[in-house]
């Protein structure tokens, strides 16, 4: 299985990165540093899950790619 897309951008009105999950809806995490959002996500992403499995939400299968890697083959 492949894992979900994470984007990774600095918010001026925030005055640090946010990493979002777009195949999780509401899965995204504040860090200081691209790192530090990228571990909060990872934490975010394992949270979104395990409530996902315990309400019996059916968990999506990981669909999004950029525009760029678009045109590519998987």
């Amino acid at each position: 299985m492949r894992d979900y897309h994470i984007n990774i951008f600095y918010s001026e009105e925030d005055e640090g990165y946010i990493a979002d999950i777009p195949d999780l809806p509401g899965c995204s995490a504040f860090g200081e540093t691209p790192f530090a959002a990228l571990q909060e996500v990872q934490i975010a992403k394992s949270a979104w899950l395990e409530a996902a499995r315990e309400e019996g939400i059916a968990i999506p299968e990981p669909q999004y790619r950029p525009a760029i890697y678009q045109a590519a083959p998987v």
